[in-house]
């Protein structure tokens, strides 16, 4: 399958014609690439949207884009929200332990950030999606503390969808990138964690078989540094702990992506070439990778998109532009979705 028998994440949401749209929470709702973001989200009829922040700067917002709001389209103040009561009495529950009062559990849900969260902890939302003003360290700790980490989950990690330009070379093909934007040096074990949190986004957001690709800068024994046993023992425990996934390693870029390359470097791999899924040994590696592949390949990049989560919560760039966002609404309803 090329990358352009992918479907994006919109088109295949588009695709699935769902009875009840998702409901996603925004928790910087005033800023103008989230309002037109979302309201294209939901004119695209992918999800229905609430808007969370001060509701005269929303509407303040709306009206220097020409826009209205309308059925499907919400304001949400935590100030002035009827939701805020309660939801302060379920922080406070859940953070007394940690020295949270009641006063403090009210301050908190008052802020767009915690009470966006909430939304989905308390069921009023399917999935929440911040970062374009809070920082990724904001947006993670809220999603952790607020929405918890998924019961089948050692850890929380992140990924870039990557799309190949209409022009790109016959090879080329829709992939994922992980990681690229949370964990800074994960250790063996965590790859392991990383790749197959990895291979199950993969098949929900790219709807493809997940051939995995452990990555380094030797392929196959060419250089030996306890940075390449790392990666080799990771590949090892992956292969034990689920051996019904297609993983190679280690390997590098060339040899995982070039099935000529591959041929050389990696006989006989029914992965070397062929891999969709690239695990990145460090933060460095992988957020590095996704830049050059974005600017120089001319690869579309959806992300950093979270997993691990108990319930959708994502972070977006904040560089990010309106139509980031409405590829990111998108995957976070899709991550809801059962299938």
């Amino acid at each position: 399958m090329t990358g352009r028998d992918v479907m994006t994440p919109v088109e295949l949401l588009q695709s699935k014609k769902l009875a009840t749209r998702p409901v996603i929470s925004l928790s910087e709702g005033s800023d103008p690439r989230i309002v037109a973001g979302a309201l294209a989200a939901h004119d695209l009829g992918i999800a229905d949207v609430i808007l969370v922040g001060d509701t005269a700067d929303i509407q303040a917002g709306l009206t220097d884009l020409n826009l209205e709001l309308r059925p499907g389209v919400e304001i949400h103040d935590p100030k002035t929200s009827e939701l805020t009561a309660g939801f302060s009495d379920a922080y406070h529950e859940m953070r007394k332990h940690k020295g949270v009062d009641a006063d403090k559990a009210r301050t908190a849900v008052e802020t767009p950030l915690v009470y966006a969260a909430m939304l989905v902890r308390e069921g009023h939302a399917n999935g929440t999606l911040g970062g374009a003003v809070f920082t990724t360290s904001n947006v993670v700790r809220a999603a952790i503390q607020v929405i918890g980490v998924a019961p089948d989950a050692a850890m929380i990690s992140s990924f870039f969808l990557m799309f190949p330009p209409s022009n790109a070379t016959p090879h080329a093909r829709a992939m994922l990138y992980s990681d690229g934007g949370l964990v800074i040096d994960p250790s063996s074990d965590e790859l392991v964690s990383i790749a197959q949190q990895s291979a199950a986004s993969a098949q929900a957001l790219l709807r493809v078989d997940p051939k995995i690709a452990m990555l380094s800068f030797s392929t196959k024994g060419s250089a030996k540094h306890p940075a390449v046993t790392k990666v080799n023992q990771a590949t090892e425990a992956l292969r034990a702990a689920r051996p019904d996934l297609a993983v190679e390693g280690e390997l590098q870029f060339d040899a995982a992506f070039v099935p000529d390359i591959a041929d050389r470097k990696a006989p006989g791999s029914d992965v070397a070439g062929h891999a969709n899924v690239m695990i990145f040994p460090n933060l460095d590696a992988g957020n590095i990778a996704y830049k050059i592949t974005q600017r120089l390949g001319g690869y579309a990049a959806i992300g950093p998109i979270l997993q691990g989560v108990a319930k959708p919560a994502n972070d977006l760039s904040r560089g990010c532009s309106a139509e980031d966002v409405t590829e990111m609404i998108a995957v976070t309803a899709l991550q809801g979705l059962k299938s």
